[in-house]
Formats: structure tokens, sequence, C-alpha cells
């Protein structure tokens, strides 16, 4: 089975439909499927749910998508980069489903794992838990959480074989791997690919069995939100 595709549009052809729960991987902008939010962007699907650790920045990452008004709902932990994000929220023509970053993480787990739900103590006695049910376990209240599992899963790794084995690099590897696990469909964009069998099976972060569409985009722009640089004493 080929999961190599030519490029990003390709890779996204014939998957990405309106009204679509999509996952979406990265750290703030570090790992972040910069081509497949292009081209998602470029597909013009609209009434979009991102499931993200965050909203990009104005004009980068998943701002683009805010741009265009293509994303109705977001499902983040934090969102606080994004001034178009602000605005859209603010004045009603956004929801936001705010979840706490542990919380997220588990909730993406869970999903691939095929866990329907989960309690946790986390976000207990705030609005995080309004409408959910709680329970109580060894004398400790926990809220239910669900899991989540996007229609589709749009991931950043760096090294990928033929096979959708995948590897990681530092930040990159925090929300990626679960947004992977958890989608129905993952398109997974890299800086390489190489044959099945190259990378060492203890270097493997996720088997490619969660894999099914691979696009190389070998040189991302790979932007940093804020750039803060110590000056040396005198100089």
């Amino acid at each position: 089975m080929n999961k190599i595709y030519p490029s990003a549009a390709a890779a996204l052809e014939g998957i990405i439909q309106d009204g679509q729960l999509l996952g979406v991987g990265g750290f703030g902008l570090c790992g972040i499927p910069e081509a497949l939010i292009d081209a998602l962007r470029d597909s013009g699907a609209k009434n979009l749910t991102a499931i993200s650790n965050n909203a990009g920045v104005d004009g980068f990452g998943l701002g683009k998508l805010l741009e265009t008004r293509q994303i109705k709902k977001m499902i983040s932990s934090y969102v606080g980069e994004n001034k178009e994000f602000e605005r859209q929220y603010l004045a009603g023509e956004l929801e936001l489903e705010f979840t706490p970053q542990g919380t997220l993480a588990e909730k993406l787990r869970a999903g691939g794992a095929g866990i329907p739900a989960f309690f946790t103590k986390t976000g207990v006695g705030t609005m995080v838990a309004e409408g959910k049910e709680l329970r109580e376990f060894d004398g400790e209240i926990y809220v239910m959480e669900r899991s989540l599992v996007p229609d589709v899963s749009l991931v950043k790794a760096h090294r990928a074989d033929k096979s959708g084995n995948l590897q990681f690099r530092f930040t990159a590897r925090n929300f990626n791997p679960a947004v992977a696990m958890a989608g129905k469909i993952c398109v997974v964009e890299v800086e390489e690919i190489v044959e099945t069998g190259a990378i060492a099976p203890d270097q493997i972060h996720l088997p490619g069995i969660y894999v099914h569409r691979i696009v190389l985009n070998a040189s991302p722009e790979k932007r940093i939100e804020k750039r803060t640089i110590t000056e040396k004493a005198g100089v």
C-alpha cells in the first residue's frame, strides 16, 4: 500500500469535508503541519471544529483558517497569541471549548486507545466541569471527560519510512503522536522519507498502523512566536 502523496493538496483530496472534526498537531508553532494547514485553507472546507493545543498566531498556523473563517469552533487549551481569535470569540463569531492541557492530551490519547471516557480531578469546581457527570472515588470528586476522535488528523513528524513509521523531534513530539493515534484518518507531513527498515525499531515513536497518508515538506518555515535574545553585560 502506497502511503506517499505528491503534495499536501493531494494528501487531503477526498477526505476533507465541511463540518468535520479535525485534530491538528503541534505545540505553539512548534511541530505544526504547515503545508497541510495551507492545503486545508485552499480546500475551502468550512464550518470546521479544530482540536489543537492552541490556535496559532495571526497569519500563521491555524490563524490562517481563522482569517478565512473556515473554523467555527476550537477545542484548545491555550489561545493567547492570536488577536483575530480574540476578536471572533468576543464578538460571538467563534465557539470555544476550553480544555485543560493535560485533559486535552488525555482526551486524544483515550480516543486513540478506544476509551470513550475517563474521570479526572482537573477542572472540578470550575466552569470546566459545568454540565458534566461528577463521581466520587475514594472520597474525592472527579469529572467525566469524553474522549476525542477526529474525523481527520493532521500531524507533523520529522521522519517517516514508507510504511508510515514515524520519528518526532523534541517539542514536536508533545501533541502530535496523540493526535495521530486519535484520528480516524491520519495525514502526516514530514521533512524526510526513508526506506522501510531504515529507522531502528527502538527509534520509532509511532508505528505506521496509525498513518494513512504521508506528504514530504522538506523545508518548513518553522516560525517562532516570540524570539528572546539575552545580551551580554557590557556589550
